[in-house]
């Protein structure tokens, strides 16, 4: 049996996937159609990891270096309680910025 294939032979397809080759120094093409999907552009940013074998590339979201303290897990509980508290009403409104400082003093 020969390992030349018969070209007039039918070849069952699998539903297309868009796919890339590795290239030297591991750049790989990321087709336009998901490059237009998912709105990425030259230069932009991707997080890169390993999941279950497979290689994920997931656009990242630049934070400025000065508000990358808001988006810690601590400030960010913090958040949420905040509005955990300010949905249960437990807050309190007041007149004036002196009125405030005031309260906290007592």
């Amino acid at each position: 049996m020969s390992n030349i294939r018969n070209r007039s032979a039918p070849r069952k397809r699998t539903p297309h996937r868009p796919s890339s080759v590795l290239r030297d120094k591991g750049v790989v093409t990321i087709p336009q159609a998901i490059r237009e999907e998912l709105d990425l552009s030259t230069g932009d940013e991707l997080l890169i990891s390993v999941e279950g074998g497979r290689i994920v590339l997931e656009p990242a979201t630049l934070i400025p270096r000065d508000q990358a303290w808001f988006w810690t897990p601590e400030w960010q509980a913090m958040e949420a309680e905040a509005e955990s508290d300010k949905v249960a009403g437990r807050v309190e409104r007041f007149a004036s910025d002196e009125e405030f400082l005031a309260s906290l003093e007592e």
